[in-house]
This record gives structure tokens, C-alpha cells and sequence, in this order.
């Protein structure tokens, strides 16, 4: 799509073939403008510079790509998150996890962040609970270079550590482990779908049944945690069951799940027996 030089702010607001939500967003990237400047500045004309630098953000949109990726930015927890395509886009229903995490960590407690991506999580939970001591681990060299970057970004300390699942920690023991880790089903419709197609498959899919990450989470995680400390795993709306039948196989306690704000229970847990 291309936008004319001498349009403005208040035109390309009435005329985007965008969603409004996702049209601002771009407006206020290409033009170094505040949400309020948009109004303030309703009558400015674009320069042709910007008419062809908003024309290409659009056209990126138009095709799909998710708008955290365009302007390489998205909140989670109230914080600023730089997100790009070696990382999952953070996105609300994680942040019920990060509350739990802050609640079921002791004071002064080790978290341990399995597969942290952007390091949403940990980062969150470092910011909420500066008393403790956060490591997150991903098997990826990618996505931990851009964790370390929000963790700076947010000056939070977060130890971070290049792992395939738990074996960078060895035999050390934490107080909580969480893990927001690939549970979609290979083939499932929804990786061909909206966002998800731009998004790296490996931090969405595990190519099975969607369970098998969960199923190494649960098995490594009683090692690892002190007595009758928390793990707690983000899993697909469909899962609950299946995860509260793995963790109990295992001899957790207080086995439970949690409801997210749409009423789906989005996050299991249970305590090291």
C-alpha cells in the first residue's frame, strides 16, 4: 500500500486499512510520535521520507507480519519487551504465570526460568522480586542474546545460561521452576495461522503430541527443586488434565491448575513431595 506524501496524521487515521489498534501503533513508530501526538499533531503533512516509510510498515502488516516484529517492541507485566523473530512474542495469558511465580517463590528464593525466550518471565519476576535470584536457560544462542538485552533494558539481574532443557544447571537446587514451553501438537491449524506463522515453530511446537517438553519439565524438575517447592508450566487450553496426570504420576503434591482471565486453565503446577 502507498501512502501520499502531504497526507495527515488525521487522514491516515480515517483511512488506514488497518485495525485502528495496530494503525496507531505504526503511525506513532514511523512518525516519532506519542499516542497523544497524534492528536496534538493531527494536522501534520507526512514528508515523503515518512509517506514511503509508513507505506513499507503497512504493507509488512497487509502481509501479515505481526506488528511486535514491525516495531520490534511489546509490553508484558507492565514492562518493555524487545522482541524479534529469533523469540515468541510475549502475550497476556503468560502473565498469570509470572503471577503465581511471584506468589509461590519464598523470600530471597533461586527461580529457575526454563526456556525463556525474550525472558519475559524471568525479567518480570527479577523486576516484581528483587530479593531474588533468577536463572533462565534456552537452548537457543538467539533468544538469550535478546533476553539479556531486556534484562538490561529493564536493569534487572537475570543469570542466563545456554541450555537443552536442564542440563547447564546440572545437580543445583531452586525454590520455584517455571516454564512457558512449546506445547502446540505438530500440525496443529493454529501454526498456519495469524502470528504464529511468522513466530519460531521450535518455541511453539515440540513436532509431537504437545506434551513431550512438559513431560522432560516435570520428569528433571524434582531434582532440581528443594522440598516442597513449586514447579509451574504454562500449557495449551486443552491440557490441564493431562498435565495434572503428569505431575501426579511423578508424586507431586497440591496439584492444581489456574484459570486465566478468559477462564481457561492456562498454567499447572504442583510441589516436590
Amino acid at each position: 500500500m502507498m501512502v501520499a506524501a502531504g497526507a495527515t496524521v488525521a487522514q491516515l487515521q480515517a483511512q488506514s486499512p488497518l485495525d485502528p489498534l495496530d494503525n496507531r501503533i505504526l503511525l506513532c513508530h514511523a512518525l516519532g510520535l506519542t499516542r497523544v501526538g497524534l492528536i496534538t499533531q493531527s494536522e501534520r503533512a507526512l514528508t515523503e521520507d515518512e509517506a514511503q516509510r509508513l507505506s513499507a510498515l503497512i504493507q509488512r502488516r497487509l502481509d501479515g507480519e505481526p506488528i511486535a516484529y514491525i516495531v520490534g517492541r511489546r509490553e508484558f507485566y507492565g514492562l518493555p519487551f524487545n522482541v524479534g523473530p529469533a523469540v515468541l512474542i510475549p502475550r497476556p495469558d503468560t502473565e498469570l504465570l509470572v503471577e503465581l511465580a511471584i506468589e509461590h517463590l519464598p523470600p530471597s528464593g533461586r527461580a529457575l526460568d526454563m526456556g525463556t525466550g525474550s525472558g519475559a518471565i524471568a525479567v518480570s519476576l527479577a523486576h516484581a522480586r528483587p530479593d531474588a535470584a533468577v536463572t533462565a536457560l534456552d537452548v537457543s544462542p538467539e533468544a538469550l542474546a535478546v533476553a539479556r538485552g531486556n534484562a538490561e533494558l529493564n536493569q534487572v539481574a537475570v543469570r542466563l545460561l545456554e541450555s537443552d532443557w536442564y542440563a547447564a544447571v546440572g545437580d543445583e537446587r531452586f525454590d520455584l521452576v517455571v516454564s512457558n514451553p512449546p506445547y502446540i501438537a505438530d500440525g496443529d491449524r493454529h501454526l498456519s495461522e495469524g502470528d504464529l506463522r511468522f513466530e519460531p515453530p521450535g518455541a511453539l511446537t515440540d513436532f509431537a503430541d504437545g506434551l513431550s517438553a512438559l513431560r522432560t519439565i516435570v520428569a528433571g524438575a524434582p531434582a532440581r527443586l528443594a522440598p516442597r517447592c513449586w514447579l509451574l508450566m504454562e500449557h495449551g487450553y486443552d491440557q490441564a488434565v493431562a498435565v495434572r496426570a503428569l505431575l501426579a504420576a511423578q508424586g507431586y503434591t497440591d496439584v492444581q491448575s489456574w484459570r486465566d482471565l478468559a477462564g481457561i486453565e492456562r498454567v499447572s503446577g504442583g510441589r516436590r513431595p
